[in-house]
């Protein structure tokens, strides 16, 4: 059975969206119809993607910063007039032993990793509750399960937005918007390669597999769509194998 989702009209968020998952996410999306706003920081690479496909937008966002955030979500409900979905990709992971991480480094992981995505869910909830309908999506790991060494900060707030979600979704259940985490699994990006360089990255090669971005699409295309009649739940591809020939 061949999936096939149509996006036509829909606008669609997707945070640290300028590189990996969420860019893929961005160009899949765009090319089934879907208005899309990459808030990101690095603007070298936006400008790449947002010369790739024209119904790509992007604006410059911290995640961390909840005035800007606030700011930006309103910018794009005026400029668009709502947001139907949103995916929280933004994320940092440094790899230091846990007795060593500097107390600005842990929370600079906490203020990105966690409360980014707590400060655009209140900034994109409202609009979603008044229309009712609306999808958010944030990202869990396997190490929120697991954990894994100099990994702690990471590992932490992953499994802190399973409870956040899980929560959350259940919250505004009645108002029909689906908020719901998605574990792609090991997938090759910028961010896995800087974390993973070496042993780590062998091990997870012989392992678990190791995915390119464009595997996790289907999964996040399904939990946008409506036909993902489900909330506060995860959907976790734990084994990398290749979802398109």
């Amino acid at each position: 059975m061949r999936a096939q989702f149509d996006a036509s009209g829909d606008v669609i968020v997707i945070t640290g969206g300028a590189n990996g998952i969420g860019r893929a996410l961005a160009l899949a999306c765009a090319k089934i119809g879907a208005k899309i706003v990459v808030c990101d920081v690095d603007e070298s690479a936006a400008a790449t993607l947002v010369a790739e496909n024209a119904a790509i937008e992007f604006v410059r966002l911290d995640v961390s910063d909840r005035a800007a955030v606030f700011a930006a979500f309103a910018g794009i409900e005026q400029r668009h007039g709502r947001i139907d979905g949103m995916v929280c990709g933004a994320a940092i992971q440094p790899r230091v032993d846990i007795h060593a991480t500097e107390e600005a480094l842990w929370r600079r992981v906490l203020d990105i990793n966690l409360n980014g995505v707590v400060w655009c869910y209140q900034a994109a909830i409202g609009g979603m509750i008044r229309r009712r309908r609306g999808s958010i999506i944030a990202f869990s790991s396997g190490l929120a399960a697991t954990g894994w060494p100099k990994a702690s900060a990471y590992s932490a707030t992953k499994g802190a937005l399973v409870a956040f979600i899980r929560s959350a979704g259940k919250e505004v259940a009645e108002h029909r918007v689906r908020v719901n985490l998605v574990a792609p699994g090991v997938i090759d990006t910028p961010q896995y390669r800087a974390a993973n360089a070496g042993a780590d990255h062998g091990h997870w090669q012989g392992t678990t597999g190791v995915g390119t971005p464009e595997d996790a699409i289907g999964p996040l295309l399904f939990m946008l769509s409506d036909a993902a009649s489900m909330t506060a739940s995860i959907v976790s591809r734990d084994y990398a194998y290749a979802a398109q020939e």
